[in-house]
């Protein structure tokens, strides 16, 4: 059974940092590409952040490139987002994506960690 555990949420001053962790069981993880996503309040999930299976190759939302830091620990089991100069419309819950095989879909999905930016 794959399970896909985020941690590292909370509430943080505009400006500031936080990095998220999402750890993965039951599957071998570094096949698999992942992903960040977050949904704000009243809003569409949208996609923030992916990175390959072994980490060589990442991707970014217009609205984060530059603050943030997609990452993997491979030996770890273990997806970061490292997220910096955060802004209040960086506000959401993030979620953890893991792809299918062949990259085409997401299979699994973490429950979530909120983020919350205040001003």
């Amino acid at each position: 059974q794959v399970q896909l555990v985020e941690s590292g949420g909370g509430l943080v001053q505009a400006g500031g940092s936080l990095r998220l962790s999402c750890t993965a069981s039951g599957r071998t993880f570094s096949i698999y590409a992942m992903d960040w996503f977050r949904q704000a309040s009243g809003k569409e999930r949208e996609f923030v952040a992916s990175i390959t299976g072994s980490g060589g190759g990442t991707n970014y939302a217009d609205s984060v490139k530059g603050r943030f830091t997609i990452s993997r620990d491979n030996t770890k089991n273990t997806m970061y987002l490292q997220m910096n100069s955060l802004k209040p419309e960086d506000t959401a819950v993030y979620y953890c994506a893991s792809r299918d095989y062949w990259g085409q879909s997401y299979d699994y999905w973490g429950q979530g960690t909120q983020v919350t930016v205040s001003s």
